[in-house]
């Protein structure tokens, strides 16, 4: 493996990236981690802000090629990896859903949490990037009563991103656990990338406990 093939995450357990390296052990890729103490402050140190100045995790470096924003990253991370079967090509005619699931989320579905998790009104439909939270949640209920997964009857990147998604915000109480949110993410959770994930980051955070 060399340095141009490999991929650095920058990560911290138990946030954001976790899912993002979790996306990284399902396609297989070269990966090393560049690990974070966020309880420590290092996500806001110029060391860390020269590589994205939002201060957020995840970050890749590849080779030369440095991406930030959650979304990007995994459509990113798909398009490099192929071979793992996890991203619907150019033409393939799924190609079309799967971005439009990677966009809802980032346009949609996280404002629209945030907004009702900080008591804010969103404005007027006019106005309102995602419309209302109401519909935000009804259309994602809808696309999982169709069928088990975002694209179907097969396992993607996309469910990578919603299946944590939908785990955290969940388990905060931010979106009603309803039978096919609850159904969904058992299935997308319930893997063996999810596991090693989770127990990579419970040894990091105890890392992290002792040392702060």
């Amino acid at each position: 493996m060399t340095d141009a093939d490999k991929i650095v995450l920058f990560h911290s357990p138990n946030s954001r990236s976790s899912a993002a390296l979790t996306l990284l052990e399902e396609l297989g890729a070269p990966y090393e981690l560049r690990v974070l103490n966020m309880q420590a402050g290092e996500q806001r140190q110029p060391a860390y802000l020269a590589i994205n100045p939002m201060g957020k995790v995840p970050a890749i470096l590849h080779g030369d090629v440095l991406v930030t924003e959650q979304v990007a990253i995994y459509l990113y991370l798909g398009d490099l990896f192929p071979g793992a079967g996890l991203t619907p090509a150019i033409g393939d005619k799924r190609r079309g859903s799967y971005l439009r699931w990677m966009a809802f989320y980032a346009g949609c579905f996280e404002p629209a949490v945030v907004d009702r998790a900080m008591k804010r009104e969103p404005g007027t439909l006019a106005m309102s990037p995602y419309g209302d939270f109401d519909t935000v949640m009804a259309t994602i209920n809808a696309q999982l009563r169709a069928a088990p997964f975002l694209l179907g009857d097969e396992f993607s990147v996309a469910d990578v991103l919603w299946g944590s998604a939908m785990m955290w915000t969940t388990g905060f109480g931010l979106v009603p656990e309803t039978p096919e949110i609850k159904a969904y993410i058992e299935r997308t959770t319930n893997r063996p990338a999810v596991a090693r994930v989770k127990e990579r980051d419970a040894e990091l955070s105890a890392q992290h406990k002792a040392s702060s």
